[in-house]
């Protein structure tokens, strides 16, 4: 479906309309946030596509899981009105251009490391705005430094739309669910367990009166340390809203790590707002 074409089916839905991106490979965590719109939105919308803009040289763009069947069906069973899974050259047609480009928010964390990558999801968040026009966009707390910059865009660039942020979606294990975790074998997969306790035992620290940001990270970088196929590539507490790293925490704080099990980097992270206890 070429945008046109997505534009006069979206033309046809009334009343509000919920939308949410995905790069496919969709699990629980995904359909989740179908759930969430399916409730409050009178109609639904889901983006399909591998967004090649925001995998970096090296990344696993060419392996990145795809089943579009198997999506196709899930989202069906979940009476989704609405997918587009274009294929690159719609969404960056020849002698493209032009980018988004958020500032401040994409400095540190995720785009200190993967450089381009949140042009690459600016970008291309702005252009499923600009066709789906949605009244709201559902993304999960997972990947919370982008959810920080599509709200700063969406702020910016005057997008009237609503972004719904939804819970991390875990296994039983506490590992946060993702596509990338189809790329552990057995044994990395227990290894990845770690993260989330790592995080935890942050957390425990916070609940306990701990404010002292480095104390916080030194706590995660303890539980890290004690399994060998964790590798980190950072850890951090961090301004929920500016992203800048804290020396101490006063009014919320962001725990977040990325993580390297075997050849697979994972991210996670919990949000403490004020509350102890919130993630």
């Amino acid at each position: 479906m070429v945008i046109p074409d997505l534009r006069r089916a979206r033309a046809s839905l009334h009343g509000t309309f919920g939308l949410v991106p995905t790069m496919g490979a969709l699990h629980e965590g995904h359909l989740s946030l179908v759930r969430r719109a399916r409730a409050e939105c009178d109609s639904v919308g889901v983006s399909i596509f591998v967004n090649p803009a925001q995998f970096g040289t090296g990344e696993d763009l060419d392996r990145y899981p795809r089943d579009l069947d198997r999506d196709l069906m899930a989202l069906q069973a979940l009476g989704v009105d609405l997918v587009w899974a274009p294929p690159p050259q719609v969404v960056y047609p020849r002698a493209f251009q032009t980018w988004v480009t958020v500032e401040e928010v994409t400095g540190g964390l995720e785009g200190e490391r993967r450089p381009g990558h949140f042009r690459g999801v600016a970008t291309v968040v702005a252009k499923l705005f600009n066709v789906f026009t949605p009244d709201r966009a559902y993304f999960g707390q997972k990947d919370a430094q982008q959810v920080t910059v599509i709200r700063r865009m969406a702020q910016d660039l005057d997008f009237p739309v609503e972004i719904v942020v939804c819970p991390t979606v875990r296994a039983p294990d506490g590992i946060a669910l993702s596509s990338r975790n189809s790329y552990l074998s057995p044994r990395e997969r227990e290894a990845a367990t770690v993260l989330f306790r790592a995080l935890s035992a942050a957390r425990t620290g916070y609940e306990g009166g701990q404010r002292d940001a480095s104390a916080l990270r030194a706590a995660m970088k303890a539980i890290l340390d004690t399994e060998p196929l964790a590798h980190a590539e950072y850890i951090s507490a961090s301004d929920p809203e500016t992203l800048s790293e804290l020396d101490r925490v006063d009014d919320g704080v962001l725990l977040s790590l990325a993580v390297r099990i075997g050849g697979t980097r994972l991210i996670d992270n919990f949000l403490i707002q004020g509350k102890p206890g919130t993630d």
